[in-house]
């Protein structure tokens, strides 16, 4: 299992990536971004005609719930391991209850928009740390971008944190392997 202990390095410790990784960057935030760009279309219209949550919704719980602690911990400089999940996962169960207290039913528009408003933040944020790690060449983790930024426009030095899921580690050692050649 991948740890989501913050394990922060200190400036200048992880490689720049490269062109390919900064591609791979963008494209993961472009994605993360069109998600977004389909949550934000079916705002006002979460429930389908049947009564049941659009499948757009369930499809990202999963991935949501497993980034969730990364986006947290690494975003914010957190050390609180899996417990952004778990509190998120709270959240949605007591919507799901209340709304089966309210309805009868599970799927309800209470829990639709819960699930709706934990998954627009989490690929926000997240889309959004991709492309701004894309055009800055933020080593590590795309979560620390903002911190790169930061530091690039105050001149005050921030911590790096290596990717902890995904492939972008090992396209940079690749890369930077191939480049220092």
């Amino acid at each position: 299992m991948v740890s989501t202990e913050l394990k922060l390095l200190e400036c200048g410790s992880l490689p720049k990536p490269g062109p390919i990784g900064r591609l791979v960057r963008l494209a993961f935030g472009i994605l993360s971004l069109y998600y977004i760009f389909g949550l934000w279309t079916i705002r006002y219209d979460l429930l389908a005609e049947t009564g049941s949550i659009r499948s757009l919704v369930w499809n990202g719980i999963l991935p949501t719930l497993f980034l969730i602690s990364y986006v947290v911990n690494i975003g914010f400089s957190r050390a609180w391991k899996k417990w952004p999940a778990f509190v998120g996962l709270g959240i949605a169960i007591i919507a799901g209850m209340y709304g089966y207290m309210q309805t009868g039913h599970y799927e309800t528009l209470v829990l639709a928009q819960t699930l709706w408003a934990l998954e627009f933040y989490v690929f926000t944020h997240i889309g959004l740390s991709f492309v701004l790690a894309a055009m800055l060449a933020t080593p590590g983790c795309e979560m620390r971008a903002a911190h790169n930024f930061y530091s690039k426009l105050s001149g005050i030095p921030t911590k790096e944190h290596h990717c902890p899921v995904g492939p972008l580690n090992n396209i940079d050692k690749w890369e930077h392997a191939r480049i220092s050649k």
